[in-house]
């Protein structure tokens, strides 16, 4: 799941987490909200929700975003 060979690059993680961190990338403040950049991402890429999560997991586990307990995003970049 994190590189294939059998699915599209469009569905994997190091694909997603780059889109996601292109969204934090191009927001100003510290914190985004877990909605918010779901939104922000379905407007440029077709993602499901359990895809975003699991590409905000994916982040998480390597170090390059915070989840805030109000369901916040904090880059750490």
């Amino acid at each position: 799941m994190i590189v294939s060979k059998d699915t599209n690059p469009e569905k994997d993680l190091y694909y997603l987490g780059a889109q996601v961190l292109e969204v934090l990338a191009s927001t100003d403040t510290s914190e985004v909200d877990y909605v918010d950049i779901f939104i922000n991402l379905k407007s440029k890429i077709q993602i499901t929700n359990s895809l975003y999560a699991l590409s905000l997991d994916w982040l998480y586990l390597l170090g390059a975003i915070e989840i805030s307990k109000e369901g916040n995003i904090r880059k750490c970049f």
